[in-house]
């Protein structure tokens, strides 16, 4: 990099910690578990979630069992008051279901979060206000008495509101920007706050430490975590939340090492949605309790399920390799991965352990509803790659890479019509009919090849063909000579049939092995107006296979003019 750019950066400060025990400590027990989906994921939407959206989102984080939702900034928006109101007189909390709001230090915003909750029979109000020696000094401009004497008075009020409900009322409060405060003056603060709240151990208060943006490597938020357990007054009366974002794109690993520092509860999302880089996922640290033999008291068995829902609520895609929820993680490509995984499942179900022990594996991908086979969700949200390895493991159709996105286009059509996942054998019904049986415009009768020479000393071929075509209803002869049997077709539909179009790309394969097996060719053109089709054509002979594969590109390329 730059050296002059180098100069606008300064390393994070460690901290001084030298009897430091968490590096010792194993995950033994699941935290709390706060889903902010419907907050801190939904605000970071392009397009934010409607209430039906929200209401299908809060089920199944129902389902999957948070016990602690934050369902909004009901003094924020109307949307975000009318689905905590949606939730409350619908009736939609199950006992032992927890809804969190959260909101500002502001007398006017504390009312209406109050009043928004009138009828719950609990919620946890979770206050913030911004702590960071940046925000202080260039956003606010205040001094640190000032910004405690802020947040207290925030804390005044929601108490004095919660005398007024019949909710039972749990307290919650972030130092916002944690990771960016000094540590003894975000210590003052939460102090001074649970001095106001005067929590009990049967009654704790939430201490939420977020990593709000993520600055340094996961071991010195784990410091920092375990430097604010040892020095909290009263540590027994609070619960120490966590709430990393990934901007480091280490969110999962400085949670991890946080819990071993103390903390008592995470907050984050499902795959990691959230502001900018995101929030920590909860799938993927829950799983990876799971892989070491600790329950994360979340119900993730059903993986595809949660995948779904969550991209159609949310316009989000999982990404294809996202950790244990990703369409191709449970897949193999590389020839030595697939033999060494074939071999430990066959090793896994004679041994009597019952332990998973399964090179490249670390999970039974059948936990989470999935196989290692090639179970891979076609979809409106899945990705071209995915559609095509259908094509090839499955039927032996190795289409082009240039090719995916166009057939890509075509399965996603598909599957918006008809709303569910598409099975294999319906991905290639619509490859069959889109690109092996498209002859609405030309149709191969016949074809032969009249003439051929060869000459090995130029190293030139020629060829001369005569086919019959069927077009507009009738059947026309075409005649032309060429280059060899494919330019000579060309060279008769141009020079016959008028066509103009240009042969862009070319490939082939054998579908099968042994003498009588049938190859598909796929060839690209590029029409008048230089857009790209593509055609496919299976056959014996292989010239043949080439021919309707032209014919496929121009009758998909005609078809566009139709429609037009």
């Amino acid at each position: 990099m730059n050296q002059e750019k180098l100069k606008k950066y300064r390393p994070y400060p460690p901290v001084h910690l030298p009897n430091r025990t968490w590096p010792d400590t194993l995950i033994t027990s699941a935290p709390v578990w706060c889903s902010v989906d419907l907050r801190d994921g939904n605000q970071a939407l392009i397009q934010p979630m409607n209430l039906e959206e929200k209401l299908e989102m809060f089920k199944l984080l129902v389902q999957i069992g948070f016990k602690e939702i934050e369902v909004g900034f009901p003094s924020a928006s109307q949307i975000e008051h009318d689905f905590l109101r949606l939730l409350i007189e619908g009736k939609h909390i199950p006992e032992g279901v927890v809804p969190q709001v959260l909101t500002q230090a502001r007398d006017q915003l504390i009312k209406k979060t109050f009043a928004a909750i009138q009828g719950a029979r609990e919620a946890i109000v979770h206050l913030y206000n911004s702590t960071s020696t940046l925000q202080r000094d260039v956003v606010f401009k205040k001094g640190r008495k000032e910004i405690i004497e802020l947040g207290v008075a925030g804390a005044r009020l929601i108490r004095e509101h919660a005398k007024s409900t019949d909710a039972k009322i749990r307290y919650e409060y972030s130092p916002e920007s944690f990771t960016g405060t000094e540590l003894d003056f975000a210590l003052e603060i939460c102090e001074a706050i649970m001095e106001v709240w005067e929590p009990t151990p049967d009654n704790p208060v939430i201490i939420n430490l977020p990593a709000t943006v993520e600055m340094s490597t996961p071991n010195i938020y784990a410091d920092q975590i375990e430097w604010f357990c040892r020095n909290l007054k009263n540590r027994e009366s609070a619960l120490i939340s966590l709430h990393a974002h990934n901007d480091r794109g280490e969110a999962v690993a400085a949670t991890e090492l946080a819990l071993m520092a103390g903390a008592d509860r995470v907050e984050g999302t499902l795959f990691g949605n959230g502001e900018r880089t995101g929030n920590v996922d909860i799938v993927t640290l829950a799983l990876n309790m799971f892989t070491q033999g600790v329950d994360p008291v979340l119900d993730l068995s059903r993986i595809n399920r949660v995948i779904n829902i969550y991209e159609r609520c949310t316009k989000m895609s999982v990404h294809p390799r996202h950790p244990y929820a990703g369409e191709l993680v449970y897949t193999a490509f590389s020839g030595s991965h697939q033999d060494a995984i074939n071999k430990g499942m066959s090793a896994v179900e004679l041994t009597e352990s019952g332990l998973w022990e399964v090179p490249y594996l670390p999970i039974d991908p059948q936990d989470v509803g999935r196989t290692y086979e090639s179970i891979i969700r076609i979809n409106s949200q899945s990705g071209k790659g995915g559609v095509a390895y259908i094509m090839d493991r499955e039927f032996g159709f190795k289409l082009p890479k240039d090719m995916h996105p166009g057939f890509g286009r075509v399965i996603q059509e598909v599957s918006d019509d008809h709303g569910n996942e598409l099975t294999p054998e319906m991905i290639f019904h619509t490859f069959d009919k889109e690109y092996l049986l498209n002859n609405n415009g030309y149709y191969l009768k016949s074809f032969n090849v009249i003439k051929r020479h060869v000459d090995q000393e130029e190293e030139l071929s020629t060829a001369e063909v005569e086919a019959v075509v069927a077009s507009k209803g009738q059947d026309v002869t075409i005649k032309a000579g060429g280059n060899g049997p494919l330019d000579a077709f060309c060279t008769a539909l141009r020079e016959c049939l008028g066509l103009q179009f240009v042969l862009h790309s070319y490939h082939e394969h054998a579908l099968a092995r042994g003498s009588s097996s049938k190859a598909v060719s796929y060839i690209e053109i590029l029409d008048q107006d230089q857009e790209s089709w593509w055609g496919a054509g299976v056959d014996t002979d292989i010239i043949v296979a080439s021919i309707k594969s032209l014919l496929s590109a121009l009758n998909r390329s005609a078809a566009k003019t139709k429609k037009g």
